[in-house]
């Protein structure tokens, strides 16, 4: 019971977003096909949480990885081992110019994927320099849990445009920026030397927006692009670096881990809206 996986780097697109959801593997054969998929320092951690909530949202997000990864690269999804950088940001190996990331609630597993262009630039890049991804997702659920902590968590700028709008409209916005927020952290793979307050995402005319840092907090905020867009009751953020161009592409893993389809895109904007998108 392994997954059919479409082996042809030669034809990726530059991003794929990856869904898979958790709750498939109620089923016992679902959830060791993809305990089968992990190495064994990976099941011996799923079977270390105390509740099968957890442990299957574990399995789900681990295995999901793997199946992405190996849509973008000629591997085996059980052969991929990761090194992490200092702050625990993994990076898939063999090196390849490929890079991910996933984020996961209980009823939802996420993964995005970057691959090197056809004509595979960026694997002359050294490691460090291949261009990042981040991802996060959010249960809608808790937009209202979120607005009670924006003032320890969003910026100056975030609160004065949050306090702006109608109470009926903050939830949905606390919601973008926190996972927002989240996406660029992961992106930037340093994790908490990156101060929550010390940089913005400001939400201009037409729902238009735009990175500002602090100085010293990112040498190039210019090169990132963001995407919000909502899936089964979650809001998933996305922020890239602009140096990954092309389409992106959606794919659902369900049910795990077997059945791979894609999806109709979505149609929301990249931001910040380019500038000649601006034009009237």
């Amino acid at each position: 019971m392994e997954p059919e996986i479409d082996r042809n780097p030669a034809g990726n697109p530059a991003l794929r977003l990856w869904y898979a959801y958790p709750g498939d593997l109620a089923d016992p054969a679902a959830a060791e096909a993809c305990a089968a998929l992990l190495n064994e320092a990976e099941r011996a951690r799923a079977a270390r949480f105390h509740f099968d909530r957890h442990r299957r949202e574990y399995l789900a997000t681990h295995a999901l990885a793997r199946i992405a990864l190996s849509h973008a690269h000629p591997l085996p999804p059980q052969e991929w081992r990761y090194s992490v950088n200092a702050y625990g940001k993994p990076s898939p190996l063999p090196e390849s110019g490929v890079r991910f990331n996933q984020s996961n609630s209980t009823e939802l597993a996420i993964c995005l994927v970057s691959s090197p262009s056809a004509a595979g630039a960026s694997r002359s890049l050294p490691p460090e320099a291949v261009p990042e991804v981040g991802v996060d997702v959010e249960a809608l659920s808790r937009a209202e849990e979120i607005v009670r902590l924006a003032p320890d968590v969003f910026s100056g700028a975030e609160l004065k445009q949050l306090d702006e709008l109608p109470a009926v409209s903050r939830p949905n916005r606390a919601i973008s920026l926190w996972t927002l927020k989240e996406a660029y952290i992961k992106a930037r793979g340093v994790g908490l030397l990156l101060p929550l307050r010390a940089f913005s995402f400001v939400f201009g005319d037409a729902q238009k927006v735009r990175l500002e840092v602090e100085p010293g907090v990112d040498e190039d905020p210019d090169r990132w692009r963001f995407f919000l867009l909502n899936h089964a009751s979650h809001r998933i953020a996305m922020v890239v670096d602009a140096a990954v161009s092309g389409e992106l592409q959606v794919w659902e893993a369900h049910p795990l881990p077997t059945v791979l389809k894609r999806l109709t895109n979505p149609g929301e904007p990249w931001f910040p809206v380019p500038a000649f998108e601006n034009r009237p």
